[in-house]
């Protein structure tokens, strides 16, 4: 006999598997992986009759064992009463009125015009730091109400066309408008003694300063900017400015500088004062120019 074109093949290989063997196959297989993964004592429709075999209440059907029980869990029929019984439950169940959501009471005001304000620009003497004050007037501000503000972006306002080297201050109190001041775009000081706020309830006046950082320090000689509370030297000379060039200084008195001791007897002379030079009186003996000797200039040196 020929076994080597039949179906199955192989000699000594068994055949090939019939639909019931398959299926039986399948249902061992669904079984394990039911028993794995399912608690059968938490299923609601599974029951022990007196006889030791197991009910399904949903469907209505008697199984031998329970992998037979969780086979049937899995089938077509089981998964149909399941969807039909949720069905009908979610139809009989009464309808759950939603859960309100909580409203919040929108505050409504009639705004009656624009603050008064002041803005002063400051340098920190130290430091070098620019800043500005703001100083806004609320005299009917509403009860309960404190001032806000904060800083927008040139990109988020849809009045002026955004600039990137600008930026704004928003400040608002009901029931006043909002106003806006526009200050230079850089980075501001957020230290505790560099911004802060201030809002006097018996006044009603409300008050923001704020400092800009410093972009450049001044450079020392090695190229590293100077320690923070360094102060710059003041200037050498208060209240005298440079003398002009075209302004000669004036020749020595006829009778001498006075308070200078007079030249002894046998001093060399004195050469001739050159207009917009000290006289050589003044000036220390090793800072003096050189005396020419009789008869004309010292030879250049070679």
């Amino acid at each position: 006999m020929d076994f080597q074109h039949r179906a199955g093949g192989k000699t000594g290989s068994g055949g090939v598997a019939s639909a019931s063997e398959s299926n039986r196959d399948r249902r061992e297989r669904l079984r394990q992986l039911a028993l794995e993964t399912i608690d059968i004592n938490k299923d609601p429709y599974f029951m022990k009759n007196h006889l030791g075999s197991y009910e399904c209440k949903l469907c209505l059907t008697l199984h031998n064992n329970e992998g037979s029980y969780l086979a049937h869990t899995q089938g077509k029929k089981h998964q149909t009463n399941l969807a039909r019984r949720a069905a009908k439950e979610a139809k009989e169940a009464p309808a759950q009125p939603a859960p309100e959501k909580v409203k919040v009471e929108v505050k409504k005001f009639v705004k009656i015009g624009r603050p008064g304000y002041k803005v002063t620009k400051q340098r920190d003497p130290e430091t070098g730091q620019q800043s500005l004050l703001f100083q806004i007037d609320y005299p009917e501000i509403a009860e309960g109400i404190g001032p806000r503000h904060r800083f927008m972006s040139a990109y988020e306002q849809r009045i002026e066309p955004p600039d990137r080297r600008w930026q704004y201050l928003l400040l608002a109190a009901e029931p006043y408008e909002t106003i806006a001041f526009k200050v230079p775009s850089r980075e501001i000081d957020k230290s505790e003694s560099r911004f802060w706020t201030h809002w006097n309830r018996e006044t009603k006046q409300f008050f923001l300063q704020f400092h800009f950082k410093m972009e450049k320090l001044m450079q020392q000689p090695g190229g590293q900017p100077p320690p923070a509370g360094i102060k710059r030297p003041p200037p050498l000379m208060t209240g005298l400015g440079p003398r002009p060039p075209s302004e000669a200084v004036p020749p020595p008195p006829p009778g001498g500088i006075p308070g200078m001791p007079p030249l002894p007897p046998n001093a060399p002379p004195q050469m001739a004062h050159t207009p917009g030079m000290p006289p050589p009186g003044t000036l220390p003996p090793h800072l003096r120019p050189p005396i020419p000797a009789e008869g004309g200039m010292p030879p250049p040196n070679n």
